[in-house]
């Protein structure tokens, strides 16, 4: 059963619940919907649109990491929704040129929840599935969406998800099974390449002056093993692995910060404690970030008392750890080859990456785009990138891109692993320019 509210509140923050109303009709300018479709049997997820006040402008659907980080939670309110964390008004907010879907995926995420401990996804392919049956609805019910142009943006382990999804509904859409102007993927900071990654952290981090020639040595070391790993397709074991490799980067740095190299890492994510395994440790890590406390008491006080549709037993975030351990299996598996079947295809796929990430940082990046088979690939290597001004510092350079028929690679300057949140201005000047508005 799918229920619906929608809140007239504009971009003011009124703790209002409207009426439910029906999927077929659009919410008036400036207002919200959100919902829960049941995508399996016990298996909820949370959706949350901002419509943007032009509706001919596109579509962009924000799909956050982890896996467990929340597009409704951290996307929204971190990121790029239209009110910040102080429920104060974001200025560089997407929604003033797009329509924006946050989606809490995989089941589990932000306000989505499972009935039961067999109802998470452990793979891609899971993820993807689930994806195809909510898109399929919310374009059923909102048709007026269906013909305007539709892009998935992404970040981190999200971008891994999005090559899927984004593969999968382009087969529905020739199938006719969805409806939708699907017009692009952009994979932001992406675990595409999971070992690519792993690989480049020693060179990155000695390049940059956060190593020395042992502690280089100690990490390259490290992700050896987990490239023998992955060679063997023995990726629980790489997974496990990933987590070691983190920990010596962590010990040879004084605890440098994978998501932005130029600040430290809070102790609360260092080291595992007595008794935690290497997977606890990686949620820890990775997850925790995007559910801080001031987050999970906007989301699980206000917000959830805004939306109104929130069952009693379902509190923000608290299935997100369950998620990342179900997609432990899967995690270490690159997804380069659904990106080449993408380019093939003819969809308009972008890469874009943050100078200062090191979890995805951009030299892995690098490696794996040079790695596709597309028949394009020649044409792009031979091009070189077009600086682009920093929006609120004419003459400074904010970043680079390079684009190729339908690919396109986006260096953005002076950002970590969550590029809108360190570089606003910069992030939404490129989501315009990937949706076509510049």
């Amino acid at each position: 059963m799918q229920r619906t509210a929608a809140a007239a509140c504009g971009w003011c923050f009124i703790l209002a619940f409207v009426a439910h109303t029906g999927l077929s009709r659009r919410p008036p300018t400036g207002k919200e919907a959100w919902s829960y479709v049941e995508v399996r049997d016990g298996a909820h997820m949370f959706w949350w649109l901002y419509p943007a006040d032009n509706p001919d402008l596109p579509l962009v659907m924000w799909l956050q990491g982890g896996p467990g980080g929340s597009g409704s939670g951290f996307g929204n309110f971190a990121e790029i929704g239209p009110l910040d964390g102080d429920l104060k008004p974001r200025k560089t907010s997407w929604v003033q040129a797009a329509s924006v879907l946050f989606v809490d995926n995989p089941v589990g995420t932000g306000f989505s929840y499972t009935d039961r401990p067999d109802g998470y996804a452990t793979n891609v392919a899971t993820v993807a599935s689930d994806m195809l049956v909510l898109l399929q609805h919310f374009f059923t019910g909102k048709a007026e969406f269906q013909s305007v142009p539709f892009y998935i943006f992404s970040e981190s382990y999200g971008g891994k998800m999005a090559a899927a999804i984004s593969l999968e509904l382009t087969k529905a859409i020739s199938k006719g099974t969805v409806k939708c102007n699907f017009a692009g993927v952009a994979l932001g900071d992406s675990w595409i390449s999971p070992l690519d990654s792993v690989m480049t952290w020693g060179p990155y981090l000695y390049t940059t002056s956060l190593l020395d020639d042992l502690g280089l040595k100690d990490v390259n070391s490290a992700a050896e093993d987990v490239r023998r790993a992955v060679q063997q397709q023995q990726f629980e074991k790489a997974t496990e692995l990933w987590s070691v490799a983190e920990t010596v980067v962590e010990q040879n740095t004084n605890g440098v910060n994978f998501y932005n190299i130029l600040t430290q890492e809070p102790d609360d994510r260092r080291a595992s404690v007595a008794g935690e395994d290497l997977i606890s440790l990686q949620a820890r890590r990775h997850v925790r970030p995007l559910h801080s406390q001031s987050l999970s008491e906007l989301m699980n006080g206000p917000i959830r008392k805004k939306l109104g549709i929130i069952p009693q037993n379902v509190t923000w975030g608290g299935q997100a750890e369950e998620v990342f351990s179900n997609m432990a299996g899967d995690f270490m598996k690159p997804v380069v080859d659904v990106v080449d079947q993408l380019l093939t295809a003819g969809v308009n796929v972008t890469v874009y990456n943050g100078q200062l990430d090191l979890i995805v940082d951009t030299m892995g990046q690098e490696a794996w785009v040079k790695t596709l088979k597309w028949e394009g690939l020649p044409g792009f290597n031979d091009l070189r990138w077009t600086p682009l001004d920093d929006p609120i510092s004419p003459g400074v350079t904010g970043a680079f891109c390079k684009t190729y028929k339908n690919f396109a690679f986006y260096w953005i300057l002076k950002a970590g692993h969550m590029i809108p949140s360190d570089q606003g201005p910069m992030a939404l000047q490129m989501m315009r320019m990937i949706t076509q508005q510049v």
